[in-house]
């Protein structure tokens, strides 16, 4: 069971993808995070630059998406997230994706779990969740509704 209402929102910034190319256990991307906002009934502040999505993108264009970056409070609590997931579509959706496109969220599927680690005592309670979000891909941007499982 999650919570009915995502408990925070984060919304960042994306640098170009960075194509590594097809290596031995699949296609390698970097996407650099170049810093955002987080906003919500349970924490707000910002997405610190300096973080990164690392993706393997299979031949059917779904991908494995492993993210890590920082938040910092409105409080000054820095959170590390360490963010697991995948996004799949259909060929035509993905392409869409691909080209910049605005594509409504629910034609295709993105999901991650989350883990955060913080020392700050005003944000010590997310050293002990897991996370689920509902992410959205922008043009040169990700939104993701972040759900605490209950």
């Amino acid at each position: 069971m999650i919570s009915r209402e995502p408990i925070f929102t984060i919304r960042c910034e994306l640098a170009n993808i960075l194509d590594l190319g097809p290596a031995p256990f699949g296609h390698r991307r970097v996407v650099n995070l170049l810093g955002g906002t987080v906003s919500g009934a349970k924490l707000t502040g910002r997405v610190l630059p300096g973080g990164a999505d690392w993706q393997v993108m299979a031949a059917d264009g779904a991908l494995d998406i492993h993210a890590r970056y920082t938040i910092e409070s409105d409080q000054g609590a820095l959170i590390q997230v360490d963010s697991k997931g995948v996004r799949h579509g259909p060929p035509e959706v993905l392409a869409r994706l691909a080209r910049g496109e605005d594509v409504e969220p629910s034609l295709y599927y993105f999901r991650t779990v989350m883990r955060f680690e913080t020392a700050h005592p005003s944000t010590d309670w997310m050293n002990r969740i897991l996370a689920l979000a509902k992410g959205a891909r922008e043009k040169n941007a990700v939104r993701l509704d972040v759900y605490e499982v209950l």
